[in-house]
């Protein structure tokens, strides 16, 4: 989901942005946005410790090493650095802590102080190790769009807030729901969101979600820089459709178990970059040469691909 998290928050800046800015601004502002909604699941970090317990060294699959990894995460995912009020601290103190007047920076500096003693006091070490990398993680964006952009501190401190306390939301329908009030004893939801009974279903519902947000901040790119989206989107997508086919050769995914499922449909979107490996094959779109147009037709045929198989599974279930 970090990738839909920070298409989600660049089509939101960019899109709000291009009213009043010019095209190059609305962008810079959306790339920094969706940059900070990717900081949260810094938290991830910890997950690789369960790896290592588990024994790389071994013969374990990758099956087993995946649930190795997703299991050990839970201990802290969504936590520490899913919370609003966190978001909403950390966002000030980023954009602070870019900027060049010395008050503004001292009062970063006692927000970034604070927050770690805070993950200390509330979660131990491991806590305080998360948000240190959060921190860190932060602070570092904020400083190169500090120098490559001219968004200033205002703009910096509305693309952290956006793309911070977008983030949480965005992960309710998987895993267990993120802690929006940490380090308050507040509970917001006790369970992921479930949008249809029938787990398959659900996980394709959920599927459908993710690809939407990056629909959405494709169509976003081109419409501010004055782009047609179809015109970026070749025939060759259509190819998806073949991925009915997996209804009946694999098992069906649920969200406990859809690796299968998740590794092989993604990849259907390498037929978007096919002609740069294959350029004496004939172009079916005369805007082969920009990188836009590989995203979107790769896109295309995972979105294909997902509805040819959502369908199969409803009128042909196995």
């Amino acid at each position: 989901m970090m990738v839909g998290h920070a298409m989600l928050a660049f089509a939101l800046g960019a899109a709000v942005a291009a009213r009043w800015w010019p095209c190059e601004r609305a962008l810079a502002f959306g790339v920094v946005a969706g940059a900070f909604a990717t900081v949260p699941d810094v938290d991830m970090l910890y997950a690789t410790f369960g790896l290592a317990q588990a024994g790389l060294g071994g013969l374990m699959g990758v099956w087993e090493m995946s649930a190795a990894f997703w299991g050990s995460s839970r201990l802290v995912h969504r936590a520490v650095t899913h919370s609003l009020v966190v978001g909403t601290i950390a966002a000030a103190a980023f954009a602070g802590s870019a900027t060049d007047r010395d008050r503004f920076r001292a009062v970063s500096t006692l927000l970034l102080a604070g927050l770690l003693v805070v993950a200390f006091a509330e979660s131990g070490l491991l806590g305080g190790a998360i948000m240190l990398a959060f921190l860190i993680g932060g602070v570092v964006i904020a400083t190169v769009a500090a120098r490559k952009t001219d968004l200033g501190p205002r703009g910096l401190l509305a693309a952290a807030l956006l793309g911070l306390l977008s983030h949480p939301f965005g992960d309710v329908f998987t895993g267990g729901p993120p802690r929006f009030f940490y380090p308050f004893d507040v509970v917001v939801l006790n369970r992921r969101v479930t949008v249809l009974a029938d787990p398959t279903l659900n996980l394709l519902a959920i599927f459908a979600i993710e690809l939407a947000t990056l629909w959405l901040a494709g169509y976003v790119y081109l419409h501010v820089t004055g782009r047609d989206l179809l015109t970026h989107v070749d025939a060759r997508a259509a190819v998806g459709v073949a991925y009915a086919l997996a209804v009946v050769a694999m098992p069906a995914p649920t969200l406990q178990v859809s690796y299968h499922f998740v590794f092989t449909i993604l990849a259907l979107a390498i037929v978007g970059v096919a002609p740069h490996f294959l350029p004496g094959r004939p172009l079916l779109s005369a805007e082969w040469h920009e990188t836009i147009t590989w995203g979107m037709t790769g896109l295309a045929a995972v979105t294909v691909a997902a509805l040819a198989y959502t369908l199969t599974y409803v009128v042909f279930p196995v």
